[in-house]
């Protein structure tokens, strides 16, 4: 009876919450059962059954009506035991640009010796999915919500639940993971202006990169321009290799806020995170300049999702789980 007035419990029962950061076991202070619409109507069947057996006198009609409902009360464990010391946790999440849909992983494991069948997994006002979860084993298992806007997309709270194995009575549980995904800027459709470089001040000029001396190949390493791939020698089994030419060095580029006075704020994000990819697909070594940030000119994937991250947390405080595990 105490319990009922414990804070913990009193919170679940009216839907509060609590954000936790996982991995979180199932335990059954956080499962809860309620019959479902066919559970219901199975026991209005069956209490039909119970008054003519008893007004016909049918012993046959009894044994039959007793079986029917142990069976339906036997299924409330076994509903109850497909969602029982379940384990989740949050997976990783990649960014996403703003109008695509970000995926938030979950990840099930079972430490027991029973498989767990037709877990659903349920966003608000969203068609669930189910899955097979097998014994001793882990799977993982994705939502997606649309992301609308740059900056943090939050998941918020989803449901886990079964009807496993009647269909008569519904577990489950609702958890809040504080999952998030960072939503870049939509890129727009102008592209970084090529050859003449772009229209500005004299140190963010483009210059053409010309054609220097091949002196030889060296390891590839991840950020290096496909370009510069020796396909031919990967092609001869030698493993991947970069060529090195001799010359002058590759030109630096400064994509600069104040190139954009004319265009508001979500403009101009969406103008720099065009370029920014712009001038990684090219190989160019590029810097970005927005107040508050200045990031120095680099190449690779990880200097291209840094420049993406600073555009996409703009003038947003970031958050705690805000980068990608």
């Amino acid at each position: 009876m105490f319990r009922l007035f414990n804070r913990p419990v009193w919170r679940r029962i009216f839907n509060r919450i609590d954000v936790e950061n996982g991995p979180i076991t199932l335990d059954r202070q956080r499962i809860f059962i309620l019959p479902t619409r066919h559970g219901l109507m199975f026991a209005g069947v069956l209490l039909l059954m119970l008054v003519g057996s008893i007004n016909y006198t049918l012993s046959l009609g009894f044994v039959l009506t007793f079986l029917l409902g142990g069976m339906a009360l036997v299924s409330i464990l076994h509903t109850y035991r497909n969602l029982a010391q379940l384990t989740v946790s949050a997976g990783k999440t990649m960014p996403v640009f703003a109008g695509q849909q970000a995926s938030f992983t979950l990840c099930l494991s079972s430490s027991s010796m029973t498989e767990r069948y037709a877990v659903g997994v349920m966003l608000e006002k969203q068609h669930p999915q189910f899955v097979d979860v097998p014994a001793g084993e882990a799977i993982t298992t994705a939502l997606s919500v649309h992301a609308p806007q740059r900056g943090i997309l939050q998941l918020g709270r989803f449901t886990l639940f079964t009807r496993f194995p009647l269909g008569f009575f519904r577990a489950w549980s609702a958890l809040d993971l504080d999952m998030t995904c960072i939503v870049y800027p939509q890129p727009d459709n102008t592209r970084l202006p090529q050859l003449s470089g772009i229209q500005g001040r004299g140190d963010k000029a483009i210059a053409a990169e010309g054609s220097d001396d091949f002196r030889g190949m060296r390891p590839y390493h991840t950020g290096d321009s496909l370009r510069h791939v020796a396909w031919k020698a990967l092609a001869q089994g030698r493993g991947m290799l970069t060529k090195q030419f001799s010359g002058q060095a590759r030109p630096e580029l400064w994509l600069d806020w104040d190139d954009l006075a004319d265009m508001d704020t979500e403009a101009r994000l969406s103008r720099l995170c065009r370029w920014v990819l712009d001038a990684q697909n090219a190989g160019l070594s590029y810097g970005l300049r927005i107040p508050g940030s200045t990031l120095s000119p680099g190449n690779g994937e990880a200097h291209q999702r840094i420049c993406l991250e600073a555009l996409a947390l703009f003038s947003i405080a970031p958050h705690k789980n805000a980068h990608p595990s």
